[in-house]
């Protein structure tokens, strides 16, 4: 059991929690939380190392994941306080093997609806998109330009694991754009001085939605090369919604569409 606070395995956790730059060049990342294990698991993800707290573990009552073949590591209650990200716990913490996809390793459907996401700088809305994007399965999330990454432990933690479910590339706008249109995809930029509402527009084609940075909204370069731009429109006093919230609602009317022309 470890029972040490400097352990070695202990202060990677740490570091691989704390930095997107450690997550990258060790390509490794922290899974907390059965379920998320779970999802990691079904996702085919490699798990290298699994630290689990008894009486945080028996307190809940769950068993261990299905599917893990690795050596499971005993860690003291303060140790295990340490390593977690979250104020509640389990008691599970896995280090795997992070993903990296490309545009060209996508295999879409014959009618695709893609989401893409520019220079999104908040972990919290990214798990949130993510989470949309499962519950409506959509065929991939293309994260342009980004600004924190997938791994983040909170874009994790928001996404319920939604993470491990979907396709998701990370790649500059231009590929981004060259790869759609390649793709023969149709996209729809979200801005609000769009003058076609979201709800006349038809995305029962090949379909991309574009999404920008919660502060400013889409660049110039999404707003001047998408096919269209479509807005939601907004009746109150203020002049945008969270971009989580407004992808979601997008995302399902186009989820309405094409479900009346099945």
């Amino acid at each position: 059991m470890i029972t040490s606070l400097q352990n070695k395995h202990v202060k990677n956790i740490v570091k691989l929690t704390g930095s997107a730059g450690e997550r990258r060049r060790q390509k490794r990342f922290v899974i907390e939380g059965s379920r998320e294990l779970s999802m990691a698991l079904a996702g085919g993800y490699k798990v290298h190392n699994l630290y689990v707290c008894d009486t945080l573990f028996d307190r809940v009552g769950e068993g261990l994941p299905h599917g893990l073949d690795v050596h499971i590591e005993k860690v003291s209650a303060d140790v295990f306080g340490k390593m977690a990200y979250r104020d509640e716990s389990d008691g599970i913490i896995a280090v795997s093997e992070s993903r990296q996809l490309s545009l060209d390793m996508l295999c879409l459907p014959a009618n695709p609806f893609v989401i893409v996401l520019e220079t999104i700088e908040k972990p919290g809305n990214l798990g949130a998109i993510l989470r949309t994007a499962d519950a409506a399965c959509v065929d991939a999330v293309i994260v342009c330009d980004p600004k924190t990454d997938i791994y983040n432990p909170n874009a994790i933690r928001s996404s319920i694991g939604c993470v491990f479910t979907q396709k998701i590339v990370a790649c500059a706008s231009n590929e981004a754009y060259i790869w759609l249109k390649r793709t023969g995809i149709q996209i729809f930029a979200a801005a609000l001085t769009a003058s076609q509402t979201y709800y006349n527009a038809d995305f029962t084609k090949p379909a991309a939605i574009v999404l920008g940075s919660e502060a400013d909204g889409l660049t110039k370069f999404w707003l001047e090369n998408a096919d269209r731009r479509v807005k939601i429109p907004m009746r109150g006093q203020i002049d945008s919604l969270n971009v989580s919230v407004s992808a979601a609602i997008l995302t399902f009317e186009a989820m309405r569409q094409r479900n009346l022309v099945v």
